[in-house]
């Protein structure tokens, strides 16, 4: 019986082969690179060849007078997108399907999606152009008010605000199709029950649509947490300058600086093995904790 299943999807395995494939190079065949750290790497020794460090490069960096800069913000930037980023896919899906209209729902999805696929390369050039306080739209509008036109990209205080705001627009559209879909599966007849009872649509929403997306938001929530301390290097790095360091600079950013540019390899593959040590622990813990106040989790 198990053959002949696997027969009938034997497309649908072969349609896998490409992602495996791809997340083996790219994922698996680097963790061979994560002896780095914990060895005085040459290249001309190579990696297995280099003498072991006795964790030097872990000590370095605990005594590292950036460490808690870069950790502070890295936590903060990630605490505010889950707190004000998180559910905005939420609530743009739950507008869309509030929709009839199908020309203007495919016209306005259509237009979310569109900055999920541009760079940030680009996206930051538009936006430091936007910001421009010469020839920028925004200082304009701030003369409109009566405002003084600020630098958005240099005021340290504003970065953050900045860049949730920048980071919302660029993936509210691509993260409401999951919503989308988990929409698309709950009961219809559940909407006619309710409004059979006298229920609106905004009690319908509250009593039907909401609790049919919660187990989706609580999988997407624990992933996002196993993500707290990665935050979007592209986002950051095509946006900041030194200027605003002590509120925007994060691990991934201090690590091009000092791997890529200070070409200290073996010390930043461990601050990026610290950094997905500390990502599975919080995975593993959150899933735990969640699944023990409810009957949700991704295990």
């Amino acid at each position: 019986q198990r053959r002949s299943r696997a027969h009938r999807m034997r497309v649908l395995y072969l349609m896998l082969l490409p992602g495996i494939a791809l997340a083996f190079v790219f994922k698996y065949l680097p963790i061979y690179g994560v002896l780095m750290a914990f060895t005085d790497y040459h290249y001309v020794k190579g990696i297995l060849g280099s003498p072991w460090n006795d964790f030097a490069y872990f000590k370095l960096f605990f005594q590292d007078p950036f460490f808690g800069r870069v950790l502070r913000n890295t936590v903060i930037i990630r605490v505010y997108q889950l707190v004000f980023a998180f559910g905005a896919p939420v609530v743009f899906a739950l507008l869309l399907n509030e929709i009839r209209n199908t020309a203007f729902k495919k016209t306005i999805q259509t237009v979310s999606y569109l900055p999920h696929f541009v760079s940030w390369v680009v996206l930051g050039l538009l936006v430091r152009q936007l910001f421009n306080p010469t020839y920028g739209v925004m200082p304009w509008l701030f003369g409109l008010f009566g405002a003084e036109p600020v630098y958005l990209l240099t005021h340290a205080p504003t970065f953050r605000l900045l860049l949730i705001v920048t980071g919302i627009w660029q993936g509210v559209g691509w993260g409401s199709i999951i919503y989308l879909a988990a929409l698309s599966s709950i009961d219809t007849g559940l909407y006619e029950n309710a409004a059979m009872d006298g229920a609106n649509r905004l009690q319908q929403a509250v009593h039907v649509t909401i609790p049919g997306l919660v187990p989706v938001m609580v999988i997407l929530f624990i992933l996002s947490l196993g993500r707290l301390l990665e935050v979007g290097f592209d986002q950051i790095f095509n946006l900041y300058n030194e200027v605003v360091y002590e509120k925007a600079d994060i691990i991934d950013t201090y690590v091009y600086r000092r791997g890529i540019l200070g070409t200290q390899y073996g010390y930043t593959a461990a601050v990026g093995l610290f950094k997905n040590v500390a990502g599975i622990v919080l995975l593993i813990g959150s899933n735990l904790v969640i699944r023990r106040f409810s009957e949700y989790g991704i295990w």
